[in-house]
């Protein structure tokens, strides 16, 4: 049996880690994992985040995922979600289907707008998240036909964009992390396009490079992303008691 931590794991504590030096702000995770690095965060190294059920209330404790015992320490009904989000007081991660250098993502459409290969989700929150607030992504599959050129619609903005707009948008604008079934990375270079942060346990820097659609800035020493604690495995272990994490990032 080995002794080494479980993908899932490593990915949890890779999302946590989006959050760490936020503060007291609102947490937002869109899926099991975004929900699992949020929690995980105030559960461990960032108690101040308030984090909600998912619904209409900022709860305390560790909430498992699922979980319906509610300590409620504040409301946040949708309209409150607004407010929230127009202050820049929200950190969300959300997910992506398709993903370029700069930071452009979509889920809305795969395929030319006027006659679509696939329909998805809409821009939903998409420009009002990538322009008001922090935004990450939790992307399950690092692949090139995620990670391309070209996004085929903008549902979020990319750095590219925002600096051409200028003004309030270039001045919030603010893509955190990308964690990925391979790797973290992340826009911190001087034209912000999309670095290598670390690869996760077995991946190599060659296998990051061959699953996406763009040159890459990569750094001469890349490591491997951090196993998680003995403190933040019991964590997760409270906020995730069914395993979900498994199910999305299967070992």
């Amino acid at each position: 049996m080995s002794d080494s931590p479980a993908l899932a794991d490593v990915i949890a504590v890779a999302c946590a880690e989006a959050w760490r030096g936020d503060g007291e702000i609102f947490a937002s995770g869109m899926g099991v994992m975004q929900m699992l690095g949020a929690r995980l965060a105030r559960a461990t190294f960032e108690p101040d985040l308030m984090v909600s059920d998912g619904e209409a209330f900022y709860v305390a404790g560790d909430l498992p995922i699922g979980g319906t015992n509610k300590t409620i320490e504040g409301w946040i009904p949708f309209r409150s979600v607004f407010d929230t989000l127009a202050g820049g007081r929200r950190h969300v991660m959300m997910g992506a289907s398709q993903i370029d250098k700069y930071g452009n993502s979509n889920i809305a459409n795969i395929g030319p707008w006027a006659k679509p290969k696939a329909q998805l989700l809409g821009v939903r929150g998409g420009p009002g998240n990538t322009v008001n607030n922090a935004t990450s992504f939790f992307i399950p599959k690092h692949q090139s036909s995620v990670f391309v050129p070209t996004v085929d619609m903008v549902s979020g903005v990319g750095y590219d964009r925002a600096k051409k707009i200028g003004g309030f948008i270039a001045k919030r604008h603010d893509l955190r992390r990308i964690v990925t079934n391979l790797a973290v990375l992340d826009f911190a270079t001087p034209d912000n396009a999309m670095r290598l942060v670390s690869v996760h346990p077995g991946v190599n820097v060659s296998d990051v490079v061959a699953n996406t659609g763009f040159d890459l800035v990569i750094p001469a020493d890349v490591p491997v992303s951090r196993a998680p604690t003995a403190e933040e495995m019991d964590a997760i272990g409270r906020i995730d008691p069914k395993g979900l994490r498994h199910r999305e990032i299967p070992s």
